[in-house]
């Protein structure tokens, strides 16, 4: 990795050789990394162009919170987008980096008076992540918002610009899923609405979320899609699994679509978690879920 730290320092481009993932992640769980904090977009586009141009292993992540790194860590560069944050409005359009914080967002819309993006309050992630995987909760998702997403193409090694359809948004899935490109920004279209009955909203589905989910554990979210006219946390409940426990890997109690941390969790407690889950489903209702969290070795 001599190479890349010589390229990094070159050109400004913070870095932590002995950082854990366990650190930047919500689940907090996870083994040391090579972690790189580019400030702005060309730093971003900069640091993978070089990753891949001399074989690199690299990955690129935002907030940290629909992740499961391995306990080995990661062989190779984490490119962590969060320094990338800017938000600005203009007119009915917020214009947001892809590490800007989405309750960042949420907030800039309020203090527009626009409406539209209040479902993606309280989520933990980043712009790009919620693109990446079409973030939602309480009937909206980000394809419902999004006019425009500027991402680079680690192929072609160009900026693209995708309109709405382009991005082939389905549920918890985007283009970008594959890989192919790296979201750089995105422009939100909303409108103009109440302030008072938006901030009204904002704090409803805020409080229903602190009154369903177990906010009070390390976690990374909902830990399975929901299956096709089912709810999933509701069928592993239904199966008794609430509060079953692999080390220090638990169904939450309180949600059993949540797996949480309840100290000292390992990735391979999850996966055998998640797993076991799975069998368990897989045998008593016939189906296949699907895991929501993206697993990272």
């Amino acid at each position: 990795m001599a190479d890349i730290k010589d390229y990094l320092n070159e050109n400004g481009i913070p870095y932590d050789d002995n950082k854990y993932a366990k650190d930047f992640t919500t689940f907090k769980i996870g083994g040391r990394c090579f972690a790189v904090y580019p400030g702005d977009a060309d730093g971003l586009v900069s640091t993978v162009r070089f990753c891949r141009e001399n074989g690199v292993r690299y990955t690129v992540i935002g907030c940290g919170s629909n992740v499961l790194f391995s306990d080995n860590g990661f062989d190779g560069v984490v490119i962590i987008t969060t320094g990338i944050k800017s938000v600005k409005r203009e007119g009915n359009v917020i214009k947001a980096d892809c590490g800007a914080a989405l309750h960042t967002v949420c907030k800039a819309a309020y203090n527009g008076s626009l409406t539209g993006l209040e479902f993606a309050y309280g989520i933990p992630g980043s712009i790009g992540g919620a693109v990446f995987m079409n973030a939602g909760a309480y009937g909206g998702e980000m394809k419902d918002v999004i006019s425009k997403v500027t991402a680079y193409s680690v192929r072609d090694g160009k900026t693209i610009e995708f309109d709405n359809a382009s991005c082939g948004f389905g549920y918890r899935n985007s283009v970008f899923t594959s890989g192919d490109h790296i979201v750089l920004s995105a422009e939100i279209s909303l409108e103009k609405g109440d302030k008072d009955e938006i901030k009204a909203k904002m704090d409803d589905l805020l409080g229903r979320r602190k009154s369903k989910q177990p906010l009070n554990y390390p976690s990374a979210g909902s830990a399975f899609k929901r299956y096709p006219g089912r709810y999933t946390g509701q069928m592993i409940e239904e199966a008794g699994l609430k509060g079953y426990t692999v080390g220090g890997a638990q169904v939450s109690e309180k949600h059993a679509g949540f797996i949480i941390n309840k100290g000292g969790a390992t990735a391979d407690d999850v996966m055998k978690l998640i797993g076991y889950i799975k069998e368990v489903i897989r045998k008593r209702e016939g189906v296949e879920i699907e895991p929501e969290i993206r697993v990272i070795y």
